[in-house]
């Protein structure tokens, strides 16, 4: 049985060896600072606001933004608005583990930097939906060739050490086949200060997390984790799941999803101060891509997704393997699955999971119950047939394949690409 929240309780991080190899997980929501700036850009401190924030943000020069060879060596033309891109906007997130000026209680600084975290997020055109895809770090894949490297296989988590941010980017380019305009990259301050911001995030467990590597324990209950608690949850992987990253992505989703409902549905959105303490949190803390880092393009990506369904917010997780051609502990891209889930962002469609849930989550018993049936549009498309295959009219039709719409118009995912949306409520489960 779950128990009630424990928002009154003392630190739950149970301090114990830091093991300086161990991955960050410091993660960034789709609305990253965009979110923020947005309102601060629409109350009456907008002017002040607006600059304050805008003046902390680091900022560098994606490959696609720079003068091309044999160019007249003009920078390229500012994004347009995006509702004009066609086919949707397509923006990488990457969470650091760099040690570099983030204080003792991370480790030891040794140097370089991996990009632990990846996420690709695709938002619809028309802004109905969206998509966060994260990549496993150990996901071997065939890296471009960037500043510090010629191309060859490697971890994914490799790119950050070989060309920075832009080489982050490019990588989820060439995996992905989609062009990506936009990028952010935060670190271990950046998710403390975050979510301090908000207040807090409540996170429910459905199984003890313990796990001396980050120093994090929790028993079955519902957490408010804000500060360290909340980078320590995000971190942990031998405390969830099977161990794995597969199994970290998935609890990962659970915070996720928490922290868009409780953005969304509490009084962030109205409370000023707190806007603006997250767009200050998230400035001092992150680095842009130069499109990214225009106050306008922020402000119309948050407008974006201010009011989105939660049901059309879906998080999933790359499809992987264990194959015998990767190193140990490494998986192997299901490209089967991959091609069908990127081709439906490609196409600007929106998917739906065959099952919610992965590795370390497992679904909320003490989720709210609707009291109201689902609602039915009468103009949503039907899953399209096959005129050649007779019906049975005694037996009912047999649900959409993968690739396949369904009834709402989605595109229907293998099951071996796991997540869910911002509108599951999910419990992470530790590893026994």
């Amino acid at each position: 049985m779950i128990s009630a929240r424990r928002s009154s309780r003392g630190p739950l991080a149970r301090h114990g060896r830091q093991r300086t190899s161990h991955p960050i997980r410091p993660v960034l929501t789709f609305l990253g600072a965009a979110l923020a700036v947005v309102a601060v850009s629409t109350v009456s401190l907008a002017a002040y606001a607006t600059w304050d924030v805008t003046r902390s943000v680091t900022t560098v020069s994606l490959l696609s933004d720079l003068p091309a060879e044999g160019s007249d060596g003009a920078a390229p033309a500012p994004p347009p608005s995006i509702d004009a891109i066609d086919g949707g906007v397509n923006m990488v997130l990457v969470g650091s583990d760099t040690r570099t000026n983030q204080g003792d209680a991370y480790g030891e600084d040794e140097g370089g930097a991996l990009n632990d975290v990846t996420m690709l997020i695709h938002i619809a055109q028309d802004h109905s939906s969206a998509t966060v895809v994260s990549f496993p770090r150990d996901l071997m894949v065939e890296l471009p060739d960037c500043p510090d490297g010629g191309e060859y296989t490697a971890p994914i988590n490799v790119a950050l050490s070989l060309g920075g941010l832009p080489c982050v980017v490019l990588t989820v380019e060439s995996l992905t086949g989609l062009s990506i305009p936009f990028a952010a990259m935060i670190e271990f301050n950046g998710v403390i200060e975050m979510s301090n911001a908000l207040g807090g995030v409540p996170v429910c467990v459905a199984e003890e997390i313990d796990d001396p590597y980050t120093g994090v324990f929790l028993t079955p209950g519902t957490w408010d984790l804000k500060g360290a608690d909340a980078l320590g949850f995000l971190r942990t992987r031998h405390g969830v799941g099977d161990g794995s990253d597969i199994g970290r992505i998935s609890s990962q989703q659970v915070f996720l999803s928490s922290m868009i409902r409780t953005i969304k549905s509490g009084s962030t959105l109205t409370d000023a101060t707190k806007l603006y303490g997250l767009a200050k949190a998230a400035a001092s803390n992150m680095t842009l891509s130069d499109r990214l880092a225009s106050p306008d393009t922020m402000v119309s990506i948050a407008l974006a997704l201010k009011d989105m369904d939660l049901s059309k917010v879906s998080f999933v997780a790359y499809p992987n393997s264990y194959a015998d051609w990767v190193p140990e502990g490494k998986v192997a891209p299901d490209e089967d699955s991959a091609a069908i889930l990127f081709a439906a962002l490609a196409a600007d469609q929106p998917i739906t999971l065959t099952q919610t849930g992965g590795l370390a989550s497992t679904t909320d018993p003490n989720a709210p119950v609707s009291t109201s049936p689902p609602a039915t549009d009468p103009q949503a498309p039907a899953a399209p047939t096959d005129p050649s295959v007779p019906v049975d009219p005694a037996s009912p039709p047999a649900p959409p394949a993968p690739g396949e719409l369904d009834a709402s118009g989605a595109v229907v995912l293998p099951d071996d690409v796991k997540g869910q949306t911002a509108a599951d409520y999910t419990c992470s489960i530790g590893n026994e």
